[in-house]
């Protein structure tokens, strides 16, 4: 995992705190993961990453296929999985940029260390392109070129 940590990661999703005896863990994360994401940790990802765009959502999950969660009210493991992605994502982009606007128009915006792809596109392809944008958001924050 990042150098954000599953505390950020799950404010983001709006999962609560275990306890003030014991921090949220990375283990914590994936349990709740496995057990499905709340609907309600999907449409907060979504808000925070385009909170005008309400069809943001979809690029995430097909209409119909969010249409049967939203009965359901939770997510599958792997559509857990990739909300859970973009909210480390997120983290790490607003502990870079400490704004959500600076934030947004980084992730939205086309980059050449990854040919041209906005960094959003690049997470919601895979764990790879994921890792790829972290890379790039450690080196903005730490003053290396990106």
């Amino acid at each position: 995992m990042s150098e954000v940590a599953a505390p950020e990661i799950a404010a983001v999703l709006g999962i609560p705190p275990e306890g003030a005896d014991r921090p949220f863990s990375v283990i914590s994360l994936i349990a709740c993961i496995e057990a499905g994401l709340p609907v309600a940790a999907l449409d907060r990802i979504s808000n925070s990453y385009a909170p005008a765009d309400k069809s943001f959502v979809f690029r995430v999950l097909p209409r119909a296929t969010l249409d049967r969660r939203r009965r359901t009210h939770r997510l599958t493991p792997s559509e857990g999985g990739l909300v859970a992605r973009l909210a480390r994502i997120w983290s790490a982009a607003i502990d870079t940029w400490k704004d959500d606007e600076a934030a947004r128009s980084f992730l939205f915006r086309p980059h050449p260390l990854i040919e041209g792809r906005t960094p959003v596109d690049v997470v919601l392809a895979s764990e790879f392109g994921a890792g790829l944008v972290e890379d790039i958001l450690g080196r903005l924050k730490y003053g290396t070129a990106a």
